[in-house]
């Protein structure tokens, strides 16, 4: 069977089991926040839709099933629509690049995400910040490699996400490793978090370093396969702040930031995240730009 088509079928899989994770949430009515509202930009209030975008399936948070989203970022999305009386449609393209090209090409107006804050990407865009993560390592049940932090992963072959903030620690490590005399990292890039899971299951990788939220799903899915390691640990990070990303400078950014400060205040933010297992990921208030640094 070839790789495409075992990957088509682990997705497969891998969205009707999550059905039975997200269980119905009893979510507070919502309804038109028109003072939210009439601080959207003009062209945003008179097309009545946004465009979020998304770099394909981020579980729990973004689940892409063809052209349907659903997930942590799909309910919250709904109701942030909800209050600024506007629809919110998604789409996807391929990898973290094209996603940030899109947006600063005025393609699509924002994505919800979440993606990984730094001052660095805050450079060129604005990150409307919802959730802290952690990033750790996915790896066969009874981590047969060893793999436990970012000194063991010498001599191994780790899976990241291309363009994304695990790939460029990783690839600080793999330099580190070689200056220490120690085996070299093969760093795996791949476009997409299925894939990415997929190469540890059928043991084409060691590991997969990622963020933990998407990773305790994909455990939680692999039938006692696979396992974390590395919790708990920096792992090449400081705190870390995830969000929605939209231009450098763009007035929809505070309007973001107030509309999940309301679902917060109203308990939707908390019922989704809890809905769909992310309560050790929430924040007490969200931030414009929260970001700290990576390593050099």
């Amino acid at each position: 069977m070839s790789f495409k088509k075992v990957t088509y079928l682990a997705l497969a899989s891998l969205m009707i089991s999550s059905a039975a994770f997200a269980q119905d949430a009893g979510l507070p009515k919502l309804s038109v926040n028109e003072e939210l509202r009439a601080k959207l930009p003009e062209s945003i209030r008179t097309a009545g839709k946004m465009i979020s975008v998304n770099n394909g399936s981020f579980p729990p948070y973004e689940i892409v099933t063809g052209t349907e989203l659903t997930g942590a970022s799909a309910d919250l999305t709904d109701a942030i629509g909800v209050v600024l009386g506007v629809k919110i449609a998604h789409e996807t393209v391929g990898g973290l690049p094209a996603l940030l090209a899109g947006i600063n090409s005025g393609r699509y107006q924002f994505a919800f995400g979440p993606v990984g804050d730094f001052k660095s990407r805050e450079e060129a865009n604005d990150f409307v910040d919802w959730v802290q993560e952690f990033v750790v390592f996915s790896v066969q049940k009874g981590n047969p490699k060893g793999i436990t932090s970012l000194d063991t992963a010498c001599g191994k072959r780790i899976a990241v996400m291309a363009g994304g903030s695990a790939e460029r620690v990783i690839q600080v490590q793999a330099e580190k490793c070689k200056t220490d005399g120690k085996g070299a990292i093969e760093v795996q890039s791949f476009t997409d978090q299925p894939s990415s899971i997929l190469a540890v299951r059928s043991k084409r990788s060691d590991a997969f370093f990622s963020s933990q939220a998407p990773l305790t799903y994909f455990v939680s899915q692999a039938n006692g396969q696979l396992e974390l390691t590395g919790v708990g640990q920096k792992n090449g990070f400081e705190d870390l702040y995830q969000g929605a990303v939209v231009p450098k400078g763009s007035p929809l950014g505070p309007v973001l930031r107030d509309a999940v400060k309301l679902l917060m205040d109203n308990g939707t933010y908390a019922a989704i995240m809890k809905k769909w297992g992310l309560e050790n990921n929430m924040i007490k208030e969200p931030g414009i730009n929260l970001g700290g640094t990576l390593p050099k």
